[in-house]
């Protein structure tokens, strides 16, 4: 896999990455999660965004949790 010479560049747009937030979502088939408030990378230019290793465990535990409880709906902001 060939690694990119520029990582603050986006891969889609060529647009500046830069620290910020995002809201992350989940489909579980029965219901939806909302995780809103997630450190992110986030480009500058076309929005995309890339959510870390340790952020995406965090998230997963959110997610499970909601699963357990069956709940249609679940909104929460993410506290790092």
């Amino acid at each position: 896999m060939k690694m990119n010479k520029f990582p603050d560049t986006c891969p889609l747009c060529g647009g500046t990455k830069k620290e910020g937030k995002t809201t992350f979502t989940a489909d579980l088939g029965f219901g939806v999660v909302v995780v809103r408030e997630v450190p992110a990378t986030v480009c500058s230019q076309c929005g995309a965004d890339w959510i870390g290793d340790a952020i995406a465990e965090k998230l997963e535990k959110i997610v499970e949790n909601a699963r357990r409880k069956h709940h249609l709906v679940e909104v929460t902001t993410l506290s790092v």
